[in-house]
């Protein structure tokens, strides 16, 4: 598994022509894909995939209990940039489905929408196959899906990293 390693269409089992027709739906300048995650008893996540005409991006927004805006925490357009959480974040997030809101409730499907925010080089050895998991709830590959959980976590754990000493965005600060 080299650095060097592009992600591929065929490690999620797909032979490609799914991916452009999905790409399609993801990416059309007329509608926008969004995708709420709301967390029982504390902060929830949006995802928003922004497709203006040569502005495309991807936005992740915490909402907090109480408040009436969201805060955007990261985005990527063409790099990531942003705050990021760490692995325990991501799984509280994905764990833990609001019944009383509309949004995403499948516990995987919650945990792959926010893998991306993954800033945290210090995850744990289980990281993997919870990873794989989920993958594989989402129709991923079985003979594949671990080494593409493996290869998907040692990109995320690459970037620049969460600040341990710093806030938590799902703190509130």
């Amino acid at each position: 598994m080299g650095s060097t390693a592009r992600l591929v269409p065929e490690w999620f089992g797909d032979d490609g022509a799914d991916t452009d027709a999905l790409s399609e739906v993801l990416f059309d300048p007329d509608r926008w894909a969004v995708f709420r995650i709301p967390a029982d008893g504390g902060p929830g996540a949006v995802v928003i995939y922004r497709n203006l005409v040569g502005d495309f991006g991807v936005g992740y927004l915490l909402t907090h209990p109480g408040r009436t805006y969201a805060q955007l925490i990261a985005s990527w357009d063409g790099d990531f940039s942003g705050t990021g959480l760490t692995w325990h974040e991501l799984v509280r997030l994905a764990d833990s489905p609001s019944p009383a809101s509309d949004g995403v409730e499948d516990t995987a499907a919650r945990l792959v929408l926010v893998l991306p925010l993954l800033a945290d080089s210090e995850i744990p050895e289980s990281a993997p196959a919870r990873l794989s998991a989920a993958l594989t709830s989402a129709g991923a590959p079985q003979d594949t899906v671990f080494s593409t959980s493996e290869r998907l976590l040692a990109h995320l754990t690459r970037r620049p990293h969460h600040d341990s000493t710093g806030e938590s965005p799902l703190s509130g600060s």
